[in-house]
This record gives structure tokens, sequence and C-alpha cells, in this order.
């Protein structure tokens, strides 16, 4: 199966403990978004995953072997954690050329990821003359090049335009639609509730969830109803007598805590009360991440202060 299995996964530098006995894994056929704050220990367990920093103690497997294990590791497990580490003055084709030659892939490839990331037109030119985005493009070819049933990307919609955020984003759906592995870090909240079907929410390298998208965002959200209404004083008042609060939301609507929009519906109706709008809301992705991950950010900014002058 190709899966990602963390077990135990601890990693200390000095007296620092940057991942704290993660166990968890990352199954085939969806995306995984793999959150959480800066210093939560995402970067480091993937780089843990790629073989390039060893564990202080347990393991990280692709596919049930370490990477190191592996024979031709590109056509396993394809990665973009660096777009600014492909050498400068090397052109986006002999870059992907090496790649190649130096991993046994058909050098057909080449041409394939060049024409799957939209760089054929600029294959020929040398990468430092690339922007951010076309470089975030071409360390995305590199990770498709072996054709990897695993794929881990860092940050992929980095520096990209709208149109190559949606490409990215329906990149990461095809992959797992084949089958594929994918296992996707982002700080972009809203972005990521576009692609990923799993989260994995780290603090202070310590695993905080691993479940569907869905129970996430329910599990860390509580009841609200968006309510219109041509008698608000009425509705207040009624509402009122049931323990409810009807708060203001602005632009004619209004908003009721702790109460599902059957409930407010009901209590409405029995009062002949006219609604104009009725539903219930969800937390976003960002305001669930933000709710959990509250006590396990390293670095928050200090609340502005305002100063008078004398």
């Amino acid at each position: 199966m190709t899966s990602i299995d963390i077990k135990d996964l601890t990693k200390e530098y000095g007296t620092t403990r940057a991942v704290d006995t993660l166990t968890f894994s990352v199954r085939p056929g969806r995306v995984t978004g793999f959150l959480g704050p800066n210093g939560a220990g995402k970067s480091t367990t993937m780089r843990l995953v790629l073989g390039l920093d060893r564990p202080t103690s347990g393991t990280a497997t692709v596919g049930g072997r370490p990477y190191a294990a592996l024979q031709d590791p590109l056509r396993h497990v394809g990665a973009l954690l660096d777009a600014q580490a492909a050498h400068g003055s090397r052109t986006a084709r002999n870059h992907l050329l090496a790649l190649a030659v130096g991993n046994r892939l058909p050098v057909g490839r080449v041409d394939e990821v060049l024409d799957e990331a939209g760089l054929t037109s600029v294959g020929s030119k040398r990468i430092k003359t690339f922007s951010l985005g076309m470089r975030q493009r071409l360390g995305i070819a590199a990770a498709l090049l072996g054709d990897p049933g695993i794929v881990l990307l860092d940050e992929p919609s980095n520096g990209l335009d709208p149109e190559g955020i949606i490409w990215i984003r329906e990149l990461m759906r095809r992959l797992a639609r084949e089958g594929r592995t994918v296992l996707v870090s982002s700080h972009l909240m809203n972005e990521t509730a576009t692609f990923a079907d799993h989260l994995v929410v780290l603090g202070r390298g310590r695993l905080l969830a691993d479940t569907p998208m869905p129970e996430f965002i329910e599990g860390h959200s509580r009841a609200r109803v968006r309510v219109r209404t041509t008698d608000p004083d009425r509705l207040r008042g009624v509402l009122s007598g049931k323990g409810h609060v009807l708060g203001e939301a602005g632009e004619g609507r209004w908003t009721v805590d702790g109460a599902t929009a059957e409930e407010i519906g009901a209590i409405a109706a029995g009062a002949g009360i006219p609604l104009l709008e009725l539903a219930d809301e969800q937390a976003s992705l960002e305001q669930a991440y933000l709710a959990l991950t509250a006590d396990a950010t390293q670095f928050t900014a200090a609340a502005p202060t305002s100063h008078q002058e004398a």
C-alpha cells in the first residue's frame, strides 16, 4: 500500500523537541491537509519522512519501508519542500533531465511534466529568471517526474497566481482520485478547505487532530443560526421567552447562538412571525483551526494598543 506511516516519531535538536511521539497515517485516495502553527513540527516531520533528517526515536515509512531503503525513490515518492532549491543557472528542462537521468527515469517524462506544469514555453529559460510562482510549478513538475504513488507538497500554492492556485488544487484532487497518497502542508486555511478530504493537525510537535475535514469543522463549531425577519423586535421577545438571545449580525440579519434552524423556525412559526431567511451557520476551517490551536501557537502577535498624544 502507498501510505505514509508515522509511529512514535520523535526528533530533538539539542534541548528542543521539534516532533514529540507522533503517530498517524496518511492514506491513499484522498488529499490530507497537514496543518499547524509555525514551529509545530510539520516541516521537520516531512523531512523525517523523506530521510533528510534522522529521528531521535520512532519510525517514518513510505509504502512500508524507510525512504532510504527505496530503490529508484522518485518512482515511489515525489516531494516539493523548497521551490528555491533548484540550481538557478540550469534551464528548467535540464534541471528535470538531470533528475530523470540520475534516477533512471524515461527522459520523455521531462516534456510531459513540463507540459503538465504549464512550463513548456519556458523550458529553455534559466531558473534564476523564474518568478516564485514559476519555481513552484517547476518544483511540482519535479515531484511528478517519477509518476509516484506518494506526493508530499509543502506550501504548494506559495507564489502562484489565481490560475495557478486553481491548477494545483485540481491537480491534487486528480492525484487522489487516481489512488495516490497526497500530503499537503499549508498555512492557507481557506485554500486548504477547497481541496483537503482529511486533516492532520500538529501543535508544538504533538498530534492535535487526525480526522476527516467535515468532522474536524463540526467538532470545533458551536451551533449558530442566521435569520432575517420583518419583525425583529417581536422575534427577540419570543426567543427570549425560550431562553435564546437574538444578536445583530448586520445588514438586516440576526444570529442565534446555541440553536439550530429547525428550532428557531419552529418557534417563529408557532408565533406567526415571518422569516425571510433562516440557515444554520458552520464555522469555517480557519475558525475551527484557530479554536483548536489557540494554546499550541508558539508565536503570537500582541494585541494593538492605542497611544493618545498629550
